[in-house]
């Protein structure tokens, strides 16, 4: 009977012992299983904000580079107005202001946030009336419009951004001195307030991109 009642407890004490060890590997089990569970919700939520944050990135490129895209005209325009005074053409800078009185005038402000069409507003308003000058102006006069219509052109650039390449140039001398920018598609200086008298005169502020 002590012999049996021996066996007994053996098998018992085997019994708990086996339904702890088993109890241990649940929980570890469980745990490794919720810390898999969590380390993935990390990861996916990572990966959701990533690619919420690209999303979004893409989004503001694609508007950015849209509003680029609505002042390329003027740009254009704003070019052959000022290559034509670098050449002395009169009749060439009359002919692109007055088209760049028109791409002023179409110039979609609709995308733009309420505040940036309120600047943007009074930018192209102004311009638009210098442009307006010179188509109608002898060089003397083009050249002086063409100073204030430089300064709306880079203001309005600073909102809308460029799709290209340019160069904000500054020649200290126009004006009595005091001096007078302008915009260029090259580093090179060609001076569109003094034309042929001093091709050379002034040096590249900045890079526009």
């Amino acid at each position: 009977m002590k012999k049996a009642n021996v066996t007994t407890g053996i098998l018992a004490m085997a019994i708990i012992a086996l339904m702890a060890t088993s109890c241990k590997d649940k929980n570890k089990e469980q745990e490794n299983q919720e810390g898999h569970n969590t380390e993935h919700l990390d990861d996916s939520g990572h990966m959701d904000g990533t690619m919420e944050d690209h999303s979004q990135m893409d989004q503001d490129n694609m508007n950015q580079g849209g509003m680029a895209m609505m002042s390329s005209e003027v740009v254009a325009d704003y070019l052959a107005l000022k290559n034509a005074l670098v050449s002395d053409d009169k009749d060439g800078a009359a002919t692109a202001g007055e088209k760049l009185e028109g791409s002023l005038k179409d110039f979609d402000t609709s995308k733009f946030s309420v505040e940036q069409r309120a600047e943007l507003t009074d930018i192209i308003e102004d311009a638009t009336e210098h442009a307006e000058h010179i188509a109608k102006s002898d060089i003397g006069h083009q050249r002086e419009h063409f100073d204030i219509l430089s300064k709306d052109v880079i203001d309005l650039l600073a909102i809308t951004g460029s799709e290209r390449t340019l160069y904000q140039a500054y020649c200290p001398m126009y004006n009595n001195n005091k001096g007078a920018q302008w915009l260029s598609a090259t580093e090179e200086i060609k001076n569109p307030y003094y034309g042929s008298k001093m091709m050379t005169c002034g040096s590249v502020q900045k890079q526009i991109n």
